[in-house]
């Protein structure tokens, strides 16, 4: 385990807390919609060449929630003034589901944020075919048991297995009470979105699914690809919607090789 350390930084009259860990290039982590699900084995991987900055999303655990962010397009710009703020940019970002939706939305906004851009299983975008999962109307367990193909990987049993505590739930319940909140309608996408992404020139990105994704379809994917100017496509076997937990090894050796190009 590599040394932590936890930091509040003030943007735009709020709050917002951070982790940093690890050492070398730095590293923006975008966590999913169910927050931070801790330091994983993947982060320590990469711990060795990449300081992580892991921010924690406002109305998620440690960061209060911030009324005037209403979409994911706002809550862009929030994210967008904190990198600014700790003289971050242009950085290198690794983003899972939502947080994808998130990390396409900054770049939207500004292509010079961002070195190279990783999306994992993003939301975001519409898919053509498929319909990216409703989350909002099943039990958090039901939700998830759906992100990955084999409830009984190790890793997965370590963060979410066992018996769930109250405060467990009721942070779970509050992560998705504020992605509904920004993210209800239209539902975890923005119209835009395709269209003000072909305006991104340069930013090498990286679009990783596992196979057997049940929350993000294919088409999502397809449609990134087709939006972002030479976009590249990588696709993990026999994984769901967190494919760093279920092929460590894979998923590592995809992300380190890109990182390094």
């Amino acid at each position: 385990m590599v040394n932590m350390t936890e930091q509040k930084i003030h943007i735009a009259e709020s709050e917002l807390t951070l982790i940093k860990a690890g050492a070398g290039k730095p590293l923006l982590m975008l966590h999913d919609e169910l927050g931070f699900p801790g330091w994983l084995k993947w982060n320590d991987e990469l711990a060795a060449q990449h300081e992580f900055v892991i921010p924690f999303q406002p109305g998620f655990d440690k960061t209060p929630r911030i009324d005037w962010i209403r979409s994911f397009r706002d809550l862009a710009g929030f994210y967008s003034m904190a990198v600014r703020e700790i003289g971050l940019g242009p950085v290198d970002v690794i983003a899972f589901s939502a947080g994808g939706y998130l990390a396409a939305e900054m770049v939207a906004s500004d292509p010079h944020i961002f070195s190279h851009m990783i999306l994992v299983g993003p939301m975001g975008i519409k898919p053509e075919k498929g319909e990216i999962f409703d989350i909002f109307p099943v039990t958090i367990r039901t939700h998830l048991r759906a992100t990955v193909a084999d409830p009984a990987n190790p890793e997965f049993g370590t963060i979410y297995g066992g018996e769930m505590t109250p405060e467990q739930f009721e942070a779970f319940e509050d992560a998705r009470a504020e992605s509904a909140r920004i993210g209800w309608e239209p539902y975890m996408h923005n119209p835009s979105l395709p269209h003000l992404l072909r305006g991104v020139k340069n930013v090498p990105t990286l679009l990783i699914r596992g196979s057997q994704d049940k929350i993000v379809p294919q088409g999502c994917i397809d449609a990134y690809q087709q939006a972002i100017d030479g976009a590249r496509t990588a696709q993990i076997a026999d994984a769901g919607h967190r494919p760093e937990v279920e092929n460590l090894a894979e998923f590592v050796k995809i992300v380190t090789e890109f990182l390094a190009s």
